[in-house]
């Protein structure tokens, strides 16, 4: 059993200063509102609803903790999937749109604790402008990004092939960048991604 099964809801915070103390590894989950973020945290975890499924993307604006329990000490958290607020909804309007920027930067910048990030793009789409932001705001801190292409079932192998080749290039400023084709609904990529988070939270784990 992968230990990300193991998550379960920790905390919510609304602000940077309302985080927990870091301590053990996290890996965040980052991506334009509507592109698929609760549906791949919940496939990775096993779990139907740890992350909550929006039909009004934007609506979250909550950086959510999952803590994944470690076993030998089940008061002590191995590590935390983080769950940060979609970004990119036009509906938002532009005080708030700038108020989760800010969180976004702040947090990808200044976490001490986090481990990698993962970022979530739509296979149709491809990167935005936006994504590009984010990028940017990871590539100076040097951690790894793996990037999930979501919705792959929605393409052809030779198309989603294209789309990941394109993706890597316009990664060239991330030196430990991966990229995977994933989709929740026909579990595409999912062993491959589980294996890259895993090794980020808990080395050891993984051989």
């Amino acid at each position: 059993m992968s230990i990300l099964h193991r998550a379960a809801f920790s905390i919510s915070a609304a602000r940077l200063d309302q985080l927990p103390a870091p301590t053990v590894a996290e890996v965040c989950f980052v991506g334009r509102s509507n592109v698929g973020k609760s549906s791949a945290i919940n496939v990775l975890t096993n779990q139907r609803r740890l992350a909550h499924t929006s039909k009004t993307p934007g609506r979250t604006r909550l950086i959510n903790f999952f803590g994944i329990a470690d076993p030998l000490e089940p008061d002590a958290p191995l590590g935390f999937l983080v769950d940060l607020p979609g970004y990119g909804y036009a509906a938002v309007d532009k005080e708030t749109r700038a108020q989760w920027g800010e969180v976004l930067g702040g947090y990808l910048r200044e976490r001490v604790s986090l481990a990698g990030v993962v970022l979530l793009v739509d296979i149709r789409r491809g990167m935005t402008e936006l994504d590009g932001r984010l990028v940017d705001w990871v590539a100076p801190s040097g951690k790894p990004v793996l990037v999930l292409l979501t919705k792959a079932d929605k393409l052809p192998a030779g198309q989603r092939r294209i789309a990941e080749s394109a993706t890597r290039r316009q990664l060239a400023a991330v030196g430990a960048a991966h990229v995977v084709p994933f989709s929740a609904t026909r579990r595409l990529g999912l062993e491959d991604a589980t294996r890259h988070i895993e090794n980020w939270i808990s080395p050891k784990v993984v051989p």
